[in-house]
């Protein structure tokens, strides 16, 4: 059971081994058949030798058997020859391993025999020694024979030391015996010898096996490498390339080991890589290179459209190795990135780099009689083409109209995109004022009209500022800035037109930008104040409400007027803060004020489209606690325009809150009866251009449909603007009108101001009439 489990785990251990290893060891056993029949014929002439010289039969009998065993070992080893290919598992080659064993046994297990038959029935010495003799030979050749497999050593020596032995022992005296003892240690020193030229064997399998591996990996990573490689020796010839220089080179599955460098630059000129009249030099660059004279790396542009570039790296036994790179996708690449860092990638025309550098140059060259002018292009209508057909059909636009611009300029002349739908002409040399106004017209003219873009037609035309140069020491950035305001002008008065840079333009911008730096400085410093003008209820002739109006008193500029600063805060997008400011100032101060009089808040459009509003004043009201009734919004008829949805959205989330919403203004701009029931509107403030002309009878019958109107529709009416008795007079008359509000009943006043107003009008009830 004990041998059994011993076997079982060599077995194991066995098949554990690689496969790459194992097989090769068991190769070893079936490798040369010719020992095999030397030794037999040697071994079975000694037997006979005996059996004539004795007469024994038995000897006969060893002999024929171990001719017989020896036959059968023959055709073994044949078999495993043809099913060599076939042998590819441990499992496989452990079975002939174990048909080998069997064989070798038998032979040895033989000659043991003989040595037994010798030694036991028969007296004569010469048989003892021959057998004995030619048995020690037979199993020294086992080590040199069958070392590749430890189990056949094992089994060879058992079968022959035990029927030497018990010869020996049984039928020898003392000196056999000591003869016995000595074989003990022939026997082991033989399994020693063998086990160490297994080793050796797979010491050199193991290691073959890794060269092999090596080779492999070394051979795939050379030929999937990007470059093409070889490999000089000293004496300048190919010692290794792989396939990827091949194919660099345009050869077709050529040997190039032993080649020298002219040879591998014939073959490359046969194939078509370089003209023949080139050969010469670039065998001279390699050889340069290959002889340590020059070390660089040097480019060649193929015939074939493709750029190589050769690299050569010295090694330390003389050779030298060549690295052949396609570089060709760089080189592509690099070109591209320089180009699209030149050159707008949408269009193709010049960007701002070059158009720097011309600008430089031309402004060099200016003089009187020849001038520079920058013509700065913007389209009129490209924003609405960009929200209703897209930004495709948008660039789409920019290349029709680049390719315009190309048209009607001078080959001496730059197109260049500026940015977006910005783009700038450098006109130079201009001769002449009028021959600037003639590019500009042909432009305008040029690229005004319709456009065919992806199956719709757009019509846009373009407005320019001109800026011109006749001095060297004018600044390309100021002149760019210069006709940047001269397009401005040419926008904002009338579209699709040119118009001259002129030095007030200047003055102007730097107003406008001390005025915007002010601006912020002031919402900064939280430096804008309140004025308060007093709504009056026409019929208790009480202070019901006042608009908050906002102030701001500059420390150079005095008192800014509204409509100065405004508008220039809208399109700065500080508004939202300055309103947040404006709503807090205004709900503290009429937390201030007596009974339920309540305060209206000016909200613009952009505050409702860039801010959550409902938040904001829900905030506002929790931070100063007013009550919710005593706030009133007013909005104007340009907010209602913009997202529809959105606002009528964030207007009864304020009428959810209790704040109440009026429609200032109401009567010019955009005015729509829609307004009245479509939003949650609690009052409606008629503009005071109604009350400008009391003789017009046409408008005074306006005034008055409005105010029954909406009047009608439960809202309560005030009238702005009342500036005289007569206007009064006539709002008086009308009972459909609530609210009056005006210079002839009270100024807006300061804060302190407004509540001794209150506090003198509301206390005693004195009539309507102006106060202040």
């Amino acid at each position: 059971m004990k041998r059994s489990l011993q076997s079982s785990r060599l077995a194991e251990r066995e098949l554990s081994v690689p496969s790459e290893i194992y097989i090769p060891l068991v190769d070893s056993l079936y490798k040369d058949g010719r020992t095999l029949l030397i030794g037999t014929v040697g071994v079975a002439a000694s037997i006979l030798a005996t059996f004539w010289k004795t007469g024994e039969p038995l000897f006969l009998v060893c002999a024929v058997a171990l001719v017989a065993v020896a036959c059968a070992r023959g055709l073994v080893m044949r078999a495993y020859a043809r099913a060599r290919p076939m042998v590819k598992s441990n499992a496989v080659a452990r079975r002939w391993e174990r048909r080998y064993v069997a064989g070798a046994a038998a032979s040895v297990g033989l000659l043991g025999i003989w040595c037994y038959i010798a030694f036991a029935r028969t007296d004569d010495a010469v048989a003892h020694l021959i057998s004995i003799s030619i048995t020690i030979a037979y199993v020294i050749g086992i080590f040199g024979r069958n070392f590749g497999s430890s189990r056949s050593v094992i089994v060879q020596i058992l079968c022959a030391w035990v029927p030497m032995t018990a010869a020996l022992v049984l039928h020898g005296g003392v000196y056999h015996w000591i003869l016995a003892g000595l074989l003990v240690l022939f026997f082991l020193a033989v399994k020693l010898i063998a086990e160490r030229l297994r080793l050796t064997l797979l010491e050199a399998v193991v290691a073959s096996r890794d060269m092999a591996l090596l080779a492999e990996r070394f051979d795939t990573a050379l030929n999937n490498m990007p470059h093409g490689l070889c490999m000089f020796d000293a004496h300048r010839r190919i010692a290794v390339a792989n396939a990827r220089l091949n194919q660099h080179l345009g050869l077709s599955k050529v040997e190039l080991k032993g080649l020298s460098p002219e040879q591998l630059v014939t073959l490359a000129a046969d194939a078509g890589l370089i003209a023949a009249a080139h050969a010469g030099r670039l065998s001279d660059d390699l050889n340069a290179r290959l002889s340590g004279a020059e070390t660089q790396a040097f480019i060649l542009d193929a015939q074939n459209g493709r750029t190589l570039e050769f690299t050569v790296q010295p090694m330390e036994n003389g050779g030298t190795v060549l690295l052949v790179e396609d570089t060709t996708e760089r080189r592509n690449a690099q070109a591209k990135i320089n180009h699209l860092a030149r050159f707008d990638s949408l269009t193709g025309l010049p960007n701002r780099t070059i158009l720097r550098n011309r600008m430089d140059s031309a402004l060099a060259d200016c003089a009187p009689d020849r001038m520079c002018a920058i013509h700065f292009i913007d389209l009129d209508q490209f924003k609405q083409v960009n929200d209703t057909l897209g930004h495709s059909r948008g660039d789409m636009l920019l290349i029709a109209v680049a390719e315009r611009l190309r048209k009607v300029v001078r080959d001496s002349d730059v197109v260049a995109r500026f940015g977006g739908d910005e783009f700038v002409v450098l006109q130079h040399p201009v001769t002449s004022l009028d021959q600037a106004s003639a590019l500009a017209k042909r432009m305008v003219e040029g690229l005004k009209g319709n456009y065919e873009i992806d199956g719709y037609e757009v019509a846009v035309s373009a407005s320019i500022g001109i800026a011109v140069a006749d001095a060297k020491a004018v600044d390309a950035d100021q002149l760019l800035r210069n006709s940047d305001m001269a397009l401005y002008r040419a926008k904002s008065e009338n579209r699709g037109t040119w118009r001259w840079f002129e030095v007030e333009m200047e003055a102007r911008a730097q107003a406008r930008r001390s005025l915007e730096l002010d601006l912020r400085s002031a919402l900064e410093n939280d430096a804008f104040d309140l004025h308060y003008q007093p709504i009056f209820d026409i019929r208790t002739r009480r202070i019901v409400s006042s608009e908050a109006l906002l102030r701001w008193h500059h420390p150079e500029r005095g008192m800014v007027p509204p409509g100065q600063f405004i508008s220039v805060a809208e399109e700065m997008g500080i508004i939202v803060e300055i309103g947040e400011q404006v709503l807090r100032k205004a709900c503290l101060e009429c937390r201030r004020w007596p009974g339920d009089t309540g305060v209206a808040v000016n909200l613009s459009s952009i505050q409702f489209s860039r801010s959550n509003v409902p938040a904001l004043i829900r905030r506002t009201l929790a931070a100063t606690a007013l009550p919710p009734g005593r706030l009133h919004v007013e909005i104007t008829e340009s907010t209602l325009l913009h997202d529809t949805s959105k606002t009528r959205a964030a207007l009864r989330q304020l009428e959810a809150l209790g704040v109440r919403v009026s429609l200032d203004d109401f009567g010019t701009g955009y005015s729509s009866l829609s307004y009245l029931h479509s939003f949650p509107l609690h009052k409606v403030k008629i503009d005071q251009s109604f009350l400008q002309d009391l003789e017009n009878s046409r408008q005074v019958t306006l005034l008055r449909g409005m105010a029954r109107l909406s009047a009608e529709l439960g809202l309560r009416v005030t009238v702005e603007g009342v500036e005289t008795d007569e206007q009064l007079a006539l709002i008086a008359t009308e009972t459909s009108v609530d609210e009056v509000q005006g210079y002839l009943l009270g100024r807006p006043l300061p804060a302190a101001d407004f509540r001794k107003l209150l506090d003198a009008t509301n206390g005693a009830a004195a009539p309507v009439e102006q106060v202040a």
